[in-house]
């Protein structure tokens, strides 16, 4: 009986030594200065997502160039057009293989760990841009049946990037500074896509000088030049040169160190691979009790995805994290993907059959870099800058009301704003729809889920928060489509029924607005606090080491505790 208590007594004082080795690689984490690995990191994640929103985004401008080449009917007054189905394929394919990477790569992340997968999605993403612009095929519908399936999987290795890059970034972070990082991370989207529209144009005006080519008015056949094919065809596979940039020193990111510590259980390989990377002041871990072979729980302790443990301490907050970005990513992927719907029906861009097909794209690449310019990338560094000051949730919900006002704004005078000579003004407002979109809940909702839940879980419910997201984009990038469509038949795009209009359509993308502003309460503050504490794992590792429960961070004393038990905690 003497030898079990003794043995007992032995593995509850590993148990509590690794535990005060995870809590002190993990305090180290959390004061550690800023470093230079830390902007390396945001680069090398940061290109990741400049490229998945080069990727998500530069279809949105050539699907009008590839109707021109495809579809085009002898006789009409009108350029061809994508027919409903092919055109919600071709801009909503790519959004289907995101959210199922989300997934995914998410559960693979917590599983394998976050640096072990990491180089997979890069490498879907360079050989499936690349595939996407050398889509083949004899007939129109085996090119674009060819492209949705190279965008399919291009999503696919984009939706891995999410979960990933943010969860790395959160757990390399200090906490003072762990927002600006992740935002700056998530920031490179804007840049992304700022170079899908200056890529447009340079490519548009190079071929547009060398094969000059009269409105469609003018000559219908020769107003699309043969060469044309080739310019969507660049403009995709482009997308390829920023992963494959990165991808040696993504092959060379160590495991995260919280990984280590929490999720794999080794302390001393988590100091030492944070040694290689970050200068921080831990104690030679060489120089203490090997205590590798002691886990700190058992898995029947380490409460899981589908706990009830789980459900009672992050339930509501994972439903929080996934309803505003589900309702936010509605409003926005519409936004963005049809925004050259949106111009071409207040009048900014000019009728499709007053330009020839090169000048079109060239004229909606514009329009889409000073959108990008004026709101877009504006909106995430001001992220960036004010994060760790404000903070997240007051960021989120200044950022849900003010899109909803402007978008009331755009949408209640809407035939004012259709009247010649006030289309500035209609671009000045959505403007400021992007720079709050931006400034507020696109970047939050990225944020957020990589800092409030457990290591061994945090990958996975990011992936869901995202996937969540991409569920809402979906909804957007089809039922916009169709929406925003004239209530008169007769002034439909063609093969399309009649919708509800683009000032009811925004109606609707203000209520969606006003949703999510709603269910930022379910979503915690994280401004300031660790990982660890968000997450209540600080508890946890404090229950182990005292040999007393906690609640929310307090030690449970019972009544029968002793001065000697009292005295060792």
């Amino acid at each position: 009986m003497g030898t079990f208590m003794e043995g007992r007594e032995n593995q509850k004082q590993g148990e509590a030594t690794m535990a005060n080795q995870h809590l002190e690689v993990l305090n180290a984490l959390d004061v550690a200065k800023i470093q230079w690995y830390h902007f390396t990191t945001i680069v090398i994640a940061g290109m990741g997502f400049f490229t998945d929103a080069y990727d998500l985004f530069c279809i949105s401008m050539v699907t009008k160039l590839l109707g021109r080449i495809y579809y085009h009917e002898n006789g009409s007054t009108t350029p061809g057009t994508l027919p409903p189905n092919v055109s919600s394929a071709v801009n909503g394919v790519a959004f289907c293989g995101t959210l199922t990477g989300q997934l995914f790569f998410g559960w693979l992340g917590d599983k394998l760990g976050r640096s072990k997968v990491y180089c997979v999605t890069l490498s879907l993403m360079i050989v499936c841009a690349l595939g996407s612009g050398l889509s083949f095929g004899k007939t129109p519908t085996g090119v674009m049946a060819t492209l949705c399936f190279f965008r399919f999987w291009l999503g696919f290795g984009i939706g891995g990037d999410y979960p990933l890059s943010a969860t790395i970034m959160s757990e390399y972070s200090n906490k003072k500074t762990r927002g600006a990082f992740i935002a700056a991370v998530f920031a490179m989207q804007g840049i992304g896509i700022l170079a899908g529209g200056i890529v447009t144009i340079i490519v548009t005006t190079a071929f547009n000088n060398r094969f000059d080519a009269p409105p469609y008015d003018i000559d219908p056949v020769g107003s699309t030049v043969p060469q044309a094919d080739y310019v969507w065809r660049i403009i995709l596979m482009f997308g390829a040169v920023p992963a494959a940039m990165t991808f040696y020193w993504r092959m060379k990111m160590p495991e995260t160190a919280r990984y280590t510590a929490l999720v794999a259980q080794n302390a001393e390989r988590a100091a030492q691979d944070m040694a290689k990377v970050l200068q921080v002041d831990l104690e030679d871990e060489t120089e203490k009790e090997k205590t590798n072979e002691v886990a700190i729980k058992s898995d029947s302790e380490q409460y899981g995805l589908f706990s009830r443990k789980f459900l009672r301490r992050h339930g509501l907050h994972l439903l929080g994290t996934s309803m505003t970005w589900f309702v936010f990513d509605i409003a926005f992927y519409s936004q963005n993907l049809f925004q050259k719907d949106i111009f071409s029906a207040v009048g900014w861009i000019p009728k499709a059959a007053t330009m020839n097909a090169l000048e079109e794209l060239f004229k909606i690449s514009r329009s889409q870099i000073l959108i990008a310019l004026c709101g877009t990338v504006p909106g995430y560094w001001f992220t960036v800058a004010f994060i760790d000051i404000i903070g997240r949730f007051w960021i989120q919900i200044s950022g849900f009301f003010f899109m909803t006002a402007f978008m009331l704004g755009l949408a209640i005078p809407y035939h004012y704003w259709t009247i010649p000579g006030h289309h500035i003004g209609f671009v000045v407002l959505y403007g400021f729809t992007f720079f709050f979109a931006n400034f507020g809940p696109n970047s939050t909702t990225f944020i957020v889920p990589a800092e409030i839940f457990p290591a061994r879980v945090r990958a996975r419910c990011h992936g869901i928060s995202a996937a969540a997201g991409k569920a809402g984009a979906i909804v957007g990038s089809f039922g916009f489509l169709y929406a925003a469509q004239n209530q008169d038949k007769a002034k439909t795009d063609y093969g399309y029924p009649a919708g509800i209009g683009v000032r009811n359509s925004l109606f609707v993308l203000a209520a969606c607005n006003l949703l999510g502003l709603l269910f930022t309460f379910l979503v915690p503050e994280s401004k300031g606090r660790s990982l660890e504490e968000m997450s209540g794992e600080n508890e946890e590792l404090q229950e182990i080491e005292s040999g007393f429960p906690t609640v929310d961070g307090l030690l449970l004393l019972p009544a029968y505790a002793n001065r000697e038990k009292l005295a060792m905690i």
